[in-house]
């Protein structure tokens, strides 16, 4: 591979779900993934395409329990194009890598131009050899095309060749083998017709969300003749025939366009998808203008790392914008935890924006306005979920899809023990302190004090009143608790052999409820006064809930044991795993929680974790900030304290999630660089080398992605954006001496910095905004619009 080039070469029938995965092709509103057009689902293959918010429910039978779910919609199929040799006998098989040689197989992403490029050689029946080299792209100037080119050659015979080019409707949800008990059967009334001789149309709907779905698709070839029309059940199909001789290529353009009723400004998703694909300029023109929006994406989100990390980070990058891209912007949808790459996590909304929003703030604010738009216009439901507990406030989904009620499954399956087992991961109540950081991390960066003082403020006052409401008081301790919940963790949700789920005191959940009460509490006393009259007018706020939330912020329990910050209270009393052991016995231990409960034991009895929990603390705040925070708590916490919590922790640790090796690299980054890069080197290959063990083929780790890109961009750098300044303490790390990004802050775009060795430069460019204030941890210069800076840094 190249800086640009992502590549394999051959062809691998186990790594083909991983390689379709991070293939993937998509432009914010859909994507595709990379499988071959000739191949449909099986086993092997799975060309799944997945509109942005497009979800449907359905309920399934699973042992005896009526289990309903959400899920992101297979769309139908786009991709079919097919093509077989026409002999004396009649004609022979479709070619694909199952039922004929393959050759030589290349399969080439090109990041800088958002292009699929695959060239193939087949040797059929009587060694007739067929060589195939096919370009694809999903638009990213109008986001509803889709484009595939195919050039097919004959090497070494005489003959004719038919091609076949289809809309596929018969498509199910069945990318990931453990829902393969859950129905996923989401289209229905589907119906296929032409609307040209060179264009071929399909519609369908969801069962339940209603969800309407147009798809046309213009083919055409460059001999000129027109194809055969027909349809099969539930697929429209072209179907074309032309003689080659040795040396003869033919090309074959399929213009593709996808609507959904869920776009706007139309009222026909497919008479939309019709006219669009009509009023379509050619394969060129088209070629064109998506060279040139990829083109203005990589300047704003502009990443210069040398070497393997740097090519590994500009394919994250590559995957985050095409799955937030600034069509994003205008749309009612969250970030898909798995992107829009395949059907795993049922394409839900997690914390993981957590994770990707720090990146897209100094880079698309519009997008992460967007995303935090989606969470706003939910906050009703939010409001009913916590009503339902008997609370005040907006207790936030684990798991969200399109109208922000629970989605997350009652009954999980253990594939190694077979067993469903109940599912208590909606006690991570802590998603809601995750959407208040992101609401201020993205106005800090912003500048956008319109959304902070309505939008954000509602969000944030509903989430500090939801935990004032969920801290009880304890008079015994004399200090508030919070009980009944599940951390960042995720192995332990309860106690061993408690008759109810969740823990007390989780420290992650409570130090982070004590700052979102913190900042509410900021935010309502620095209010515009009538801002304030209108917030307090619409959601009844009393003035004395000031006084409770700044009681609660200040006295919220945490739990410490042998010198250490306990992961929830009770944590230090757990037994020890003899961790030696069963890295022995099973090598990769990474869902230690699914070993256990298939040796009929569970993790609940121990000292382990999936992934950070307790050091989420230090991913989330900088030093400065964690420690001042404990002290409102009440509690000193010097650095050789944090320093011996992370060590207990680093050893307790399975690092289940691809998430949990990027906040080790970022939390070790500041004093044991060797075991950071380690962490960060796991975090960067978590998806292309498939860490998980064969996760990665089922859609890629979203929130990984954007935080390995947010590594480099706020935590080699110490960067901090607050109270209207850039904050930055850059970390020497060896293996990354010299690295550079441009970024947008609060009005300025394309503002550049670079580290080098002992050097940091600033280039802000020509604009009418103010100078932009950077904070060093031995002073404060200000960088005027049109102005470059080299600031010398102290060891």
């Amino acid at each position: 591979m190249t800086d640009w080039v992502w590549e394999y070469e051959g062809y691998d029938p186990a790594q083909e779900s991983l390689r379709e995965s991070l293939c993937t092709l998509g432009n914010g509103r859909f994507a595709t993934r990379g499988a071959a057009p000739e191949c449909d689902a099986d086993g092997i293959h799975y060309p799944g395409t997945y509109a942005a918010g497009c979800y449907n429910r359905l309920t399934t039978d699973v042992a005896g329990h009526q289990v309903e779910n959400e899920d992101m919609v297979n769309l139908p199929n786009w991709l079919p194009l097919r093509f077989r040799i026409l002999g004396e006998g009649g004609p022979g098989p479709w070619l694909t890598p199952e039922t004929a040689a393959v050759l030589d197989h290349r399969l080439s992403l090109r990041l800088s131009s958002g292009l699929l490029e695959r060239r193939t050689r087949y040797e059929g029946r009587g060694g007739h050899r067929l060589t195939v080299r096919q370009q694809r792209l999903v638009h990213m100037t109008d986001p509803h095309l889709a484009v595939l080119r195919s050039e097919l050659t004959s090497e070494n015979w005489t003959g004719e060749l038919e091609v076949e080019a289809a809309l596929d409707g018969t498509v199910t949800n069945s990318g990931v083998a453990r829902y393969g008990r859950l129905n996923g059967h989401h289209l229905t009334h589907v119906h296929t017709g032409s609307a040209a001789q060179d264009t071929v149309w399909l519609r369908c709907r969801t069962s339940t969300s209603d969800i309407r779905v147009g798809m046309a698709a213009r083919t055409s070839v460059s001999d000129g003749q027109q194809p055969e029309l027909g349809s099969e059940e539930r697929r429209a199909a072209q179907w074309f025939r032309f003689s080659l001789t040795p040396g003869r290529t033919v090309t074959v353009d399929k213009i593709v366009a996808l609507h959904t009723s869920r776009d706007p400004a139309i009222s026909d998703p497919l008479q939309a998808a019709v006219d669009r694909v009509r009023d379509a300029p050619g394969f060129d023109d088209l070629l064109e203008t998506h060279l040139t929006a990829w083109d203005q994406m990589w300047r704003r989100a502009e990443l210069e790392v040398p070497g393997e990390g740097g090519r590994i980070l500009r394919l994250h990058l590559f995957h985050v914008l095409q799955t937030l891209s600034p069509h994003t912007a205008d749309l009612d949808v969250g970030v898909p935890a798995r992107g829009l790459h395949g059907e795993a996590y049922r394409g839900h909304v997690f914390w993981d924006e957590l994770f990707v929003l720090p990146y897209l703030n100094l880079h698309f604010p519009e997008v992460s306005r967007a995303l935090l738009t989606y969470r706003h216009r939910r906050l009703e439901q939010a409001r009913s979920a916590a009503r339902g507990t008997g609370r005040a406030g907006a207790m936030y989904p684990w798991q969200s899809g399109s109208d922000g009620r629970e989605e997350t499954q009652e009954l999980h399956l253990n594939p190694r023990s077979g067993r469903w087992l109940p599912d208590h991961s909606r006690l991570q109540h802590h998603v809601g302190s995750a959407i208040a950081h992101n609401v201020w991390q993205y106005c800090e960066a912003s500048g956008d004090t319109e959304f902070l003082h309505t939008k954000g403020a509602e969000m944030l006052l509903e989430i500090a009143r939801f935990w004032a409401e969920s801290a009880t008081y304890d008079e015994a301790m004399r200090r508030y608790r919070i009980r009944g919940v599940v951390g960042p963790d995720e192995y332990h949700d309860g106690y061993p052999g408690a008759d109810r789920p969740g823990l007390d005191d989780n420290a992650y959940t409570n130090v982070t409820a004590a700052w979102v009460l913190a900042r509410a509490i900021d935010l309502m006393t620095t209010l515009p006064e009538p801002r304030r009259r209108e917030l307090t007018e619409r959601t009844g706020f009393d003035g004395g809930e000031l006084e409770l939330w700044e009681d609660v912020s200040r006295s919220l329990y945490v739990p410490f044991h042998d010198g250490v910050i306990s992961q929830f209270e009770g944590y230090g009393e757990l037994a020890e795993l003899d961790w030696e052991a069963y890295a022995k016995r099973y090598q990769d231990i990474r869902r230690l929680d699914r070993i256990l409960e298939a040796e009929g034991d569970t993790v609940n009895r121990y000292k382990a974790s999936k992934q950070a929990d307790v050091l989420m603390l230090g991913y989330l705040f900088s030093p400065a900030t964690l420690h001042a925070l404990l002290a409102r708590l009440g509690h000193t916490l010097d650095d050789e304290d944090w320093h011996r919590t992370v060590d207990y922790y680093l050893g307790r640790t399975s690092h289940g999630s691809t998430l949990s090796g990027l906040v080790h690299g970022w939390v070790l980054a500041r004093g044991r660089r060797a075991e950071a890069w380690a962490f960060v080197q796991e975090a960067l290959k978590g998806d292309i080398a498939d860490l998980q063990g064969g996760t990665t083929g089922e859609g890629i780790h979203l929130g990984a992605m954007a935080g390995t890109l947010d590594v480099v961009q706020r935590g080699l750098t110490g960067l901090e954006t607050r109270g209207g300044a850039l904050w930055l303490d850059p970390v020497p790390m060896p293996e990354l001496a010299e690295y550079g990004f441009a970024l947008r802050y609060r009005g300025h775009w394309g503002v550049r910095l670079r580290i080098r060795p002992g050097r940091l430069h600033i280039d802000v460019p020509a604009s009418d905004r103010s100078p932009i204030t950077i904070e060093l941890p031995d002073r404060a210069v200000s960088v005027a619009p049109g102005e470059s800076c080299e600031l010398r840094l102290t060891d």
